[in-house]
């Protein structure tokens, strides 16, 4: 365990756990494992041994420590380097800024008509509820690019679908959230969810494009239920039908051609007035209150208060799967994968099974895998979703480098009747205190997963643990978070054991000299993460504005949020980019010939100690990117990025 100075707060009040289990923390086992290193081979060199194997050329040329699954190429020559750029420096300006040799395009900020012929942005956020219906909604997040046609045409045409993580009330409104009225709870619904454009490349830039297939789907869009959990469960019998998905962070895409958003923080959005009310134990295991999360959206909309309309909240959650070449195809939440704050759904293939893997981002809970029944080909030639018919597990690491898949289902192991579980639909509904059940292993706050297309080893963000007594060893608290990497057995992701070992710890080595970083890549809370197709694995950090470019907090060196790149067989991580002030770095979507990169620029201009506090006097106060408008206020947005010579985004 580090000598973290006393700067570091031991809990964030923003992040706390909801798990009171005594499942064993992901903290308390790299602690055990390390201790088991140096009893086998001695002395601490063994216990750092264990990071340097999982982090050497993390910005350090010539390492010599092996990383596990690290590949050379044909005649014992070393790989060619996946790295080809120059590092950029941190930054802790308003701007965007990538290497020397690329350039960018900012298109599609909030506000965005879907169509050409839509509502216009109004800069002063006076758009209507209906209009921002027809427009992009606000906080970009997860995304993946469709591509419309083959070869070159799939690179220079396709489907963008973006989700929309949630909104900021002060900036979405012209009057800010003082007061809150139905028309602002519809209007908020209005820009949550998920857009569906399609932009084409012409004369060297990217536009959206009259489309039948654009769309908006919001909060308050019928979807339909499928899988254990349907709509006429007991569980879901709520005031009105089943309408919309909120707070949709990461998200995935299928074998089949469609996309996958996911239901993080729902809770936030419900609360009460009424005295009487007490959440459930299994309420309270979802972090579900009175006060919610200050939304206040249960004062104006009844459907929102957990007194008055109890069931609603259970509707939220899940998987949601959307067709983007079907504009009349409903939204379908696929209830086989689960219930929990997911940040994403990351698909693979193995052995012609389909395998889904999320991550419950909230400190102290847990990450899962749902593994198909039979050939997703097959099921699907039989009219059934992949997705509806499997199993879904939960992970369980153990000190000597192992770990396990825990089956959720009912009728194994404690999922009993006799234990108070009435059926597989009361486990998906209850996913949480299933996986208590189960003795799942506690992670902090672990957010998008990537499978390396090179050898199937996956790898997790574990953002932070800054609200969690236990935190992760070797240092506690966790303030920046790292990523964990494990190799299903035989390399066949369906397997249920595993091997594991940490890829990097995140973090300022002014600090935390246990960090696996230097100069060119330091960074903290990792929170996206993606492959492309030559394996380079691309990081996105999400370090909350309660800390960004703060002393106090240790991140006063690390500037703005980043993203970065990564070669998995050496360990080098190189800084590709930084935002403008207040956001955070996310979404990640190539083309085909991975010359274009599309990147989402979420949240500019947040409240942050550092900066200051958006109003609606002054809007502007922390950024005033992408438009620098004296009169506008900032804008979530995709930046799309390319090399000057055409080349290969990294290369």
């Amino acid at each position: 365990m580090s000598g973290l100075p006393p700067v570091f707060p031991a809990i964030d009040p923003d992040d706390v756990s909801s798990n009171s289990s005594g499942n064993r923390a992901f903290g308390e086992i790299v602690e055990k494992r390390m201790s088991r290193r140096v009893a086998l081979m001695g002395g601490t060199a063994a216990a750092a041994g264990f990071l340097v194997a999982a982090t050497a050329g993390a910005g350090t040329a010539g390492a010599s420590t092996p990383v596990h699954g690290g590949q050379v190429g044909g005649g014992g020559r070393p790989p060619r380097a996946l790295l080809g750029f120059e590092a950029v420096p941190t930054s802790t300006a308003d701007t965007f800024t990538v290497p020397a040799g690329y350039e960018t395009q900012v298109i599609i900020p909030w506000g965005t008509s879907i169509r050409p012929d839509g509502p216009a942005w109004r800069k002063d956020g006076g758009n209507s509820a209906d209009e921002q219906a027809q427009q992009v909604g606000m906080n970009h997040d997860g995304m993946h690019f469709f591509p419309l046609g083959s070869g070159r045409r799939g690179s220079r045409r396709g489907m963008l679908v973006l989700n929309h993580e949630y909104v900021d009330q002060e900036l979405l409104f012209p009057d800010g959230s003082a007061t809150m009225t139905p028309e602002k709870v519809r209007k908020a619904l209005a820009a949550h969810g998920v857009s569906v454009v399609e932009i084409e490349e012409r004369d060297g830039e990217w536009r959206v494009v009259d489309s039948r297939r654009a769309r908006r789907i919001t909060g308050s869009t019928p979807v339909d239920f499928s899988g254990p959990v349907t709509a006429s469960h007991p569980g879901l019998r709520a005031a009105d039908e089943p309408r919309g998905t909120l707070n949709n962070c990461s998200n995935g895409y299928t074998p089949w051609g469609t996309y996958l958003a996911c239901e993080e923080n729902w809770n936030n959005y419900f609360g009460t007035q009424d005295a009487t009310w007490q959440p459930t134990a299994s309420q309270s295991r979802y972090g579900v209150s009175k006060s919610g999360g200050g939304f206040r959206w249960h004062l104006a909309d009844p459907r929102f208060d957990l007194a008055a309309n109890p069931n609603e909240i259970n509707r939220f959650g899940w998987i949601v799967e959307i067709d983007p070449m079907n504009p009349n195809a409903k939204p379908v939440k696929r209830t086989a994968l689960g219930r929990v704050k997911h940040e994403g759904c990351t698909v693979t293939e193995s052995r012609g099974r389909v395998v889904a893997y999320t991550g419950d981002d909230q400190d102290g809970d847990y990450i899962y895998k749902f593994v198909g029944q039979g050939h997703w080909r097959a099921q699907r030639a039989l009219g059934r979703s992949p997705l509806d018919h499997g199993t879904l597990y939960v992970a369980r690491f153990e000190d000597d480098g192992t770990g396990s898949w825990l089956p959720l289902a009912h009728g194994t192991g404690a999922l009993t009747s006799a234990n108070g579980w009435a059926d597989q639909a009361d486990v998906l509904l209850r996913t949480r205190e299933a996986a208590d059940a189960v003795g799942a292993t506690k992670m902090d706050r672990p957010e998008w997963i990537a499978v390396n297309p090179e050898n199937q080893d996956v790898y997790c963000t574990l953002t932070n643990g800054s609200g969690w007594n236990s935190a992760v060893s070797p240092r506690e608290p966790n303030p920046y978070g790292h990523i964990v990497r494990w190799t299903e057995k035989d390399g066949d992701n369906t397997a249920t054991t595993f091997d594991w070992d940490i890829f990097v710890l995140a973090g300022d080595p002014a600090y935390d000299p246990q960090a696996g970083t230097d100069a060119s890549n330091v960074f903290g809370s990792p929170d996206g993460l993606g492959f492309d197709g030559d394996g380079r694995l691309w990081i996105m950090t999400d370090v909350s504005n309660s800390s960004q470019n703060l002393a106090a907090k240790g991140y006063d060196r690390i500037g703005n949020n980043q993203m970065l790149a990564a070669d998995p067989r050496t360990g080098e991580i190189r800084r590709f980019l930084t935002g403008p002030r207040g956001c955070e770095i996310t979404g990640l979507a190539f083309t085909p010939d991975q010359r274009t990169l599309f990147v989402n620029v979420q949240h500019p201009g947040e409240a942050t100690t550092a900066w200051g506090t958006p109003t609606p006097e002054n809007p502007r106060a922390v950024s005033n990117w992408p438009d620098f408008d004296p009169a506008g206020r900032p804008r979530s947005a995709t930046v799309v990025i390319r090399r000057t010579d055409g080349g290969v985004i990294g290369a």
